[in-house]
């Protein structure tokens, strides 16, 4: 049985290209960052990804199933995250159709195959601090997320099931 890692380490490698190391116990994986690099002041549209620590709170699954001790939810064609500030469920999941601005989780490409929400703005959440930071799998083709971190679906496989109810990601 793999032992669960409590601590993942994203260190920059890159800030123009957009390119960090995430350190997981043995497993060092490159990722992509937002367009913007890093920053500690974040706000909703600026294309950073947020330094802190962040939980790991759950994840969503599409397709064939990587085995995680993280908590799952369901994902389907309903499956929704609103990013409208001034929206109540700003920075919720949302079912969908929803008229409010949202980000779609069900998505055509295979980017949200596996996503995983963390910890950012969310325990307390403050209107137009930024939504929607994920941790999910590399769009193929991208060069940047839009303030995610995002790796390959091969280290996903490897690093999924290491993650566990305790997992905490130290950005910058």
């Amino acid at each position: 049985m793999s032992r669960i890692i409590t601590r993942l380490h994203l260190f920059v490698i890159n800030p123009k290209a957009r390119r960090g190391l995430l350190v997981a116990g043995h497993l060092r994986l490159p990722c992509l960052l937002g367009n913007s690099g890093l920053t500690t002041r974040k706000r909703e549209g600026d294309g950073a990804t947020p330094r802190g620590k962040f939980k790991l709170l759950w994840h969503y699954q599409r397709g064939r199933r990587i085995t995680a001790t993280i908590s799952q939810r369901p994902l389907n064609q309903n499956s929704g995250w609103c990013d409208a500030s001034n929206h109540p469920s700003y920075n919720r999941p949302v079912t969908l159709p929803f008229k409010a601005s949202h980000e779609k989780l069900y998505r055509n490409d295979s980017a949200y195959d596996v996503v995983i929400v963390m910890d950012f703005n969310m325990h307390p959440r403050q209107r137009g601090k930024g939504s929607a930071i994920f941790f999910h799998l590399i769009r193929e083709g991208a060069q940047f997320t839009e303030g995610c971190i995002a790796i390959s679906k091969s280290d996903m496989r490897k690093l999924l099931p290491l993650l566990g109810p305790k997992t905490q990601i130290y950005t910058g």
